[in-house]
């Protein structure tokens, strides 16, 4: 799973983490339906903001929904997905745009595929894939080769790209190709108005997605001798990161020109979330949940014996460990005794099997039976128990009207959102 846009549940509250659950499966499905199983592994988390985006547009009904079955990927649980032409964009879109990542990846000779048979097999994969998206793409009436165009772009400007030359002008491919995939969402929804300022933000969030893969490579590709755009044109990362803040500030006021149906998850997702991406790059944000009542934990555990006691879903039992009186457990014991050693051994093979213990909201534990947390489930870069709206009131339409305003989560910690 890859993706920039990575947000804690704990942050989005149980409705919104439902329809970004909703989406993300949606979009898995949307993979699988039209291009085969195979295809699945290009699901990602910045690709279901098309989705996202085309049913917070689009008018309320019950179509935009569809029962699913069992997955392991959610802990063997049916669940409502997000069904439509929006996930067959995020899905035709998602496909091109891994297709030309494995392309750059081969032409770089990273790891495996610097081994010819293994550059002949990526190479095929990457054609077939950019076929299919093409064809998704094309089915929901978005022109593919605008995404085409920008991925043959993108090759020569690296190429010609030196020491003195804008980095804007390596992000511009990706760029444009966002900004046509966040336009046409409006289209998909009905909602000509919005395909403008829609683009803008799209053009910003392809800046982004660029920049902070940038820096988050730029040390593994010095060490490798690959190519990076912040290394080949000379820019800093101090230059990087004041790039990266106006491009946030560009995409929050485009979202204030759009108007939504329902616009919180597109305003946590792309005024919250998306700050706390940037953050994260340049290592500034840290993990780190907080509970009432109590010091942050979730985070790394304490560096000395005199620090807080740790937290959280595998800090040790007692009045400070996941059952205590503060805790998220809310005093909650063990309903159950533990199992002994072999039937928590085959307890234990059956979470990994099914893939409860990384991708399951809350899973028993083998042998003590005790409620865990997914480890995928774990916050990612400094959630907190307010919704921190006070900073971006006006970014999304501040009068609420259609979605708009500051309404993006379910709390009540007095932030007048």
């Amino acid at each position: 799973m890859f993706g920039m846009v990575r947000p804690c549940r704990h942050r989005l509250g149980e409705r919104l983490a439902a329809e970004w659950m909703a989406h993300l499966c949606g979009l898995c499905l949307a993979l699988r339906g039209d291009h085969g199983q195979f295809a699945r592994i290009v699901t990602n988390y910045d690709g279901l903001l098309i989705s996202v985006l085309t049913e917070a547009q689009a008018p309320r009904s019950g179509d935009g929904r569809r029962a699913a079955g069992p997955c392991p990927l959610r802990g063997m649980r049916t669940a409502s997905v997000a069904r439509g032409e929006g996930a067959r964009l995020a899905a035709a879109v998602s496909l091109v745009l891994a297709a030309a990542k494995v392309r750059d990846h081969v032409a770089d000779g990273d790891g495996l595929l610097a081994r010819r048979p293994v550059t002949l097999a990526a190479r095929r994969v990457a054609a077939g894939w950019t076929a299919a998206g093409s064809r998704t793409a094309t089915a929901v009436g978005f022109d593919a080769a605008v995404l085409l165009d920008a991925v043959d772009r993108q090759t020569g400007l690296e190429r010609l790209a030196g020491p003195g030359t804008p980095v804007l002008t390596v992000t511009e491919p990706t760029e444009t190709a966002t900004a046509a995939a966040f336009a046409h969402t409006a289209v998909l929804a009905g909602r000509p108005a919005n395909a403008a300022p829609l683009a803008e933000a799209g053009r910003l969030f392809g800046r982004l997605a660029h920049l902070l893969d940038a820096v988050e490579d730029q040390a593994a590709d010095a060490a490798s001798g690959a190519w990076n755009p912040l290394t080949a044109t000379g820019t800093s990362r101090e230059e990087a990161r004041r790039l990266a803040d106006d491009a946030l500030r560009g995409v929050r006021l485009a979202l204030r020109d759009a108007r939504f149906t329902d616009g919180r998850l597109v305003h946590r997702l792309l005024a919250h979330e998306l700050e706390r991406s940037v953050d994260r790059a340049f290592g500034s944000a840290a993990c780190a949940h907080t509970v009432p009542g109590g010091t942050e934990g979730y985070g790394p555990p304490p560096a000395s014996p005199s620090s807080p006691a740790p937290r959280g879903p595998y800090a040790p039992p007692g009045p400070q460990g996941p059952y205590g009186p503060g805790s998220p457990a809310g005093g909650r014991p063990p309903h159950r005794p533990g199992r002994g050693f072999w039937a928590g051994c085959a307890a234990a093979v059956g979470l990994l099997c099914t893939c409860q213990v990384c991708c399951a909201d809350e899973f028993e534990g083998p042998w003590s039976r005790r409620r865990r947390e997914g480890w995928c489930s774990q916050c990612d870069g400094g959630c907190s128990s307010c919704c921190d709206c006070c900073s971006c009131c006006n970014c999304c339409g501040g009068d609420g009207g259609e979605g708009g305003g500051c309404d993006c989560c379910d709390c009540d910690c007095g932030c007048n959102c």
